[in-house]
């Protein structure tokens, strides 16, 4: 799959988690006068249509109303249709031009009434209702003059949006006010229908039948006189290409590098632009960001640029290679040129990146995904159960007001608020992502209240360089930050269960210290820190005489590798061996105490490492007869051992679970695994038993599995009862070779059921918060520019051209650029890959 579609649907994704959504979809409602007016609650906003309740020449609106229902209560708006008796004479029953309006409501306070003859779509209804409610946020600008009194109150302070739609109630006009519900308190938006002032504003002719946007750079121009710079939208006015732009805008204008080119990646490639290199050097620093600051106005909205120091990174390239270009497509080499001036950087980037070209791949990458949708609408079954999962519950809200946002502002500050902060790091278009935040809601609810622990959470597709700062290299990731100590990285299972016990477990040093002996002895039996009251994990204890100090640094560092799943503690007082010999072991040793102290088992520390020891303990934590579930089958499959497995549909008996026990606890279960598997719990089991014979035979059923050597399954007699004798003597046989494998598994490679998925193609419309919106259609053909400046910025994350260089120098074309590479006379035209080089 293209890495530019990975980019886009990234992209929607974001948008579709920026708008709140308000639950299941309630279509319009149906009451009386009587029934809507006493029901109207402060702050709640409603649109009504009075009509009589049988009213045929209303039917065209009352159908396209129904259909906005459910796009407007994205925005927190009901639809209600209110059914007028005959004898009402009141104010919007009564008369007949009253019927022929719709009614905008916010409580009882009357907003706006609406000709019925204006709401002729979804796309005007939900645009005119919008454009009601933001009346406030949205200004509506009639003259030039208007426009720049605009302008002048905004220098210095914000940005502006400057939207133009040739009417109002169109699928564009929908854009822009879908966009202004979500940006509005970031940016001021101002719309206009005045072709004259678009015309104004442009210094070509532009086509006034199209709509336009133009991001005004208003933020950090210091002086009264000097002009916004504007920078056109590209691309036909959709709600998707509006975010777009405005992400754009909001990138740093030029980014400084010091790292290896490869491993960069900014907000431009993320969108499936190019990314232009600077090549620096100490002498020339200042001159070169002068040059990349150029190049950046030029090419906003086309393509990033960063400023690379190549003193501080070792380059394997020509030394007078002042450009690179690293484009969004993956696996493409990095190009290293020797440039003359900017009009060829330029040239270089805007000939390979055509924003109608990119619409036009963008279109046809559609159509073969709808292609592609239709003939698998017949697969009941998706071959990555995540991605269904996902897929399948796209409109279930999930709680998240419990988990506090993180984001490159409040980030380290938030760290230093609460003793101990989790954090997940996520993407907010990747599907185990979305299953997993599905996960961290719950553990959320589950540890409300617990003092210390704050709960969070950061969308590395909103801030990549605070989740490449962190060093995320994969997602989802779950680290915990406690003041003063390095974070912790969470490695198990994605459940709320293991989540939770994580998070709990992490609230304890581990390995826990303890000072006396009682101490000690009451940590065995089960009396721990009131923050681990609630999990039944078996406890460790690790005792430790002066003499064993290898072995105790050993094992407090592996206790810090197994922080937060394992619970641990360390004695190492003068009366340790007192201790330790009275469960008949000597230091250094450790105590398990499983089921609550009830039994303590001493065992023998042999090695000093700390990964042998990290792997013992693991080990050692292994319950003896387990029951085989889906999250802790990978630990005991790891061991490489067969497995004598009791499969049962419910609860083994006392007298099944007596003697498989005094099995495993045999000198024989060195050998194998004896355990045993609930199919009331865990379900897949029927799947096992049918893989192994055509038909799920009688329960309980014990079978030998060797899955490492061979993949023989063999049956145990069902015939004779399940007790130790039985099963030893039945396992002689096996060895010695006299018993039939009941069935022998394939030696071929597991492939999944159905022919691969799109998995990306499926998160368009999988979205567990919000779903997407009729009317988002690109249109075909993009617009030229409207003129006036095409580059422009962000002026709250990036910086002006620098005050040394003058107007000319900034706004000229072909200035030479300096650097690492001087003008050079004859020169290489053509650009060298990095291979070639």
């Amino acid at each position: 799959m293209p890495a530019q579609k990975d980019r886009w649907v990234s992209s929607l994704v974001f948008l579709l988690f920026s708008i709140p959504k308000c639950g299941s979809a309630s279509l319009q409602q149906e009451l009386s006068p009587q029934q809507y007016f006493s029901g109207l609650e402060a702050g709640k906003t409603s649109l009504a249509f009075f009509s009589p309740i049988v009213s045929p020449g209303a039917q065209p609106f009352l159908e396209h109303i129904g259909s906005s229902a459910e796009a407007l209560q994205d925005y927190g708006v009901s639809v209600v249709k209110v059914n007028c008796p005959k004898e009402d004479v009141s104010r919007y029953c009564g008369k007949e031009n009253a019927l022929r309006k719709a009614f905008l409501f916010r409580g009882n306070r009357l907003i706006r009434e609406f000709p019925t003859d204006a709401l002729f779509d979804v796309n005007s209804i939900v645009a005119n209702v919008l454009f009601a409610l933001l009346f406030n946020e949205v200004k509506y600008v009639e003259t030039l003059a208007d426009l720049e009194n605009i302008e002048n109150v905004l220098k210095g302070k914000s940005n502006m949006v400057f939207a133009y739609v040739p009417a109002t109630g169109t699928a564009e006009h929908r854009a822009v006010m879908e966009a202004a519900f979500v940006y509005g308190t970031i940016h001021q938006f101002v719309l206009t229908t005045e072709a004259a002032l678009l015309k104004a504003t442009s210094h070509d002719d532009p086509d006034v039948s199209s709509a336009w946007l133009l991001f005004c750079h208003c933020q950090q121009v210091t002086e009264p006189a000097q002009p916004c710079r504007r920078t056109a939208l590209a691309q036909p006015l959709t709600l998707l290409n509006i975010h777009r732009h405005l992400k754009l805008m909001g990138a740093p204008l030029v980014t400084e590098v010091a790292e290896d080119p490869e491993k960069i990646s900014t907000v431009h490639l993320q969108l499936g632009l190019p990314l232009v290199f600077i090549l620096s050097q100490k002498e020339t620093r200042e001159a070169d960001r002068r040059t990349a600051e150029f190049v950046a106005w030029q090419l906003l909205g086309k393509a990033g640029v960063a400023l690379l120091s190549r003193d501080l990174v070792e380059l394997n390239v020509l030394q007078r290679s002042n450009v690179a270009l690293k484009t969004p497509d993956e696996g493409m080499p990095i190009e290293y040129l020797v440039l003359e001036d900017t009009d060829e950087v330029i040239t270089l980037v805007e000939d390979k990146n055509k924003v109608k070209q990119i619409q036009e791949d963008e279109q046809e990458e559609e159509e073969e995904e709808d292609e592609d949708e239709k003939e698998n609408n017949n697969q009941d079954i998706q071959d990555d159960q995540v991605v269904e999962a996902v897929s399948r519950d796209k409109k279930r809200e999930l709680p998240l007001e419990q988990i506090l946002v993180l984001t490159e502002e409040n980030f380290h500050s938030s760290l230093s608020e609460a003793a101990r902060t989790v954090v997940l790091f996520y993407a907010s278009w990747e599907a185990v992502s979305l299953a997993v935040l599905r996960s961290y809601s719950e553990v959320a609810a589950h540890l409300q209240g617990t003092p210390g622990v704050l709960l969070s959470r950061v969308n590395c597709w909103d801030w990549p360089g605070l989740c490449s700062q962190e060093n995320v290299t994969q997602f989802p990731t779950l680290r915990i930050y406690q003041q003063g100590q390095q974070s912790v990285t969470y490695g198990g299972m994605w459940g709320t269960e293991e989540l939770s016990s994580f998070i709990l477990l992490s609230q304890v040093s581990c390995p826990l210290k303890l000072a006396t002996m009682d101490e000690a002895e009451g940590y065995l039996r089960g009396e721990f820190p009131s923050e681990l009251s609630s999990h039944h994990h078996t406890s460790l204890l690790g005792v430790f005489s002066s003499a064993t100090s290898k072995a105790r640094e050993a094992f407090e560092e592996a206790g810090n590798i197994l922080s937060g799943h394992v619970r641990m503690g360390m004695y190492f007082e003068d009366d340790a061996l007192t201790l330790s010999q009275k469960y008949s072991v000597s230091p250094p040793a450790l105590l398990l105490a499983r089921s609550g102290g009830r039994s303590v088992e001493g065992i023998a520390l042999s090695e000093h490492s700390v990964q042998d020891m990290v792997q013992m303990i693991r080990y050692e934590l292994l319950d003896i007869f387990p029951e085989i579930t889906v999250p802790n089958l990978p630990q005991y499959l790891q061991l490489g051992k067969p497995f004598l497995i009791l499969f049962s549909a419910g609860d083994i008996s006392q007298v099944e679970s007596k003697e498989m026990l005094k099995l495993a606890k045999g000198r024989p279960q060195q050998t194998f695994v004896v355990c045993w598997l609930n199919l009331k719990k865990t379900p897949v089991g029927y799947g096992i038993l049918r893989t192994y014979f055509s038909t799920t035979p009688p329960l309980p059923l014990l079978l030998w599995v060797n899955l490492h050597a061979g993949g023989q399954v063999f049956k145990f007699p069902s015939e004779q009862s399940i007790t130790e004798m039985n099963i030893l003597s039945w396992l002689e046989k096996l060895q010695a070779g006299l018993e039939i494998p009941s069935s022998t598994l394939s030696e071929e490679d597991w492939k999944p059921p159905l022919p691969a998925y799109d998995f990306l193609q499926m998160m368009e419309p999988s979205v567990p918060e919000l779903s997407p919106r009729p009317g988002d259609t690109p249109a075909q053909h993009p617009p030229k520019s409207p003129g006036g400046d095409t580059a422009g910025g962000d002026s709250g994350t990036r910086e002006e051209p620098s005050q040394e260089s003058t107007a000319e120098e900034v706004g000229a074309p072909g200035r030479g650029l300096r650097g690492t590479a001087p003008r050079l006379a004859a020169r290489d035209k053509q650009g060298k890959r990095h291979s070639e080089l």
